[in-house]
């Protein structure tokens, strides 16, 4: 199986379809995380005298718009390579599997850079929510 490394020209279709399929199925679980993680950062659930709270949730919340807008440019980039997986089954010549090769590589990259800014963007927000989160029940 395809993971860390780049494809190489004559490596198997099936194993970048699966590797497509993966990485369509992450991104549909990290679309769910952030729709958990932007109801957190808009919630009332924080201590109100945190020092700066209001400009460090705007600017986590600036952060996880702008992993929004790149996921959903990873996805469309996923789809096009999906249709080029169709397109190189037709493909008898080296330079139909030398393009795709170069194309899958360079989304490999992109999808991995994004792997790890997502994690790190995340890990740095339950991080900051989890320290100024209010500890007691609200009296009523």
């Amino acid at each position: 199986m395809v993971s860390a490394k780049h494809l190489v020209s004559g490596q198997k279709i099936g194993e970048c379809h699966h590797l497509l399929q993966n990485w369509q199925s992450q991104l549909q679980f990290i679309t769910d995380e952030l729709a958990f993680i932007d109801k957190l950062l808009n919630s009332y659930g924080f201590e109100p005298q945190t020092p700066n709270l209001f400009e460090r949730l705007e600017l986590f919340k600036s952060k996880l718009a702008q992993s929004k807008q790149e996921k959903k440019e990873l996805l469309k980039a996923l789809v096009a390579q999906e249709n080029m997986v169709d397109g190189s089954f037709e493909c008898n010549d080296g330079k139909c599997d030398d393009a795709f090769c170069r194309s899958f590589n360079q989304l490999m990259d992109k999808i991995t850079i994004y792997f790890a800014n997502y994690q790190a963007l995340k890990l740095d927000i339950y991080a900051y929510a989890g320290s100024i989160l209010k500890k007691r029940k609200p009296a009523f």
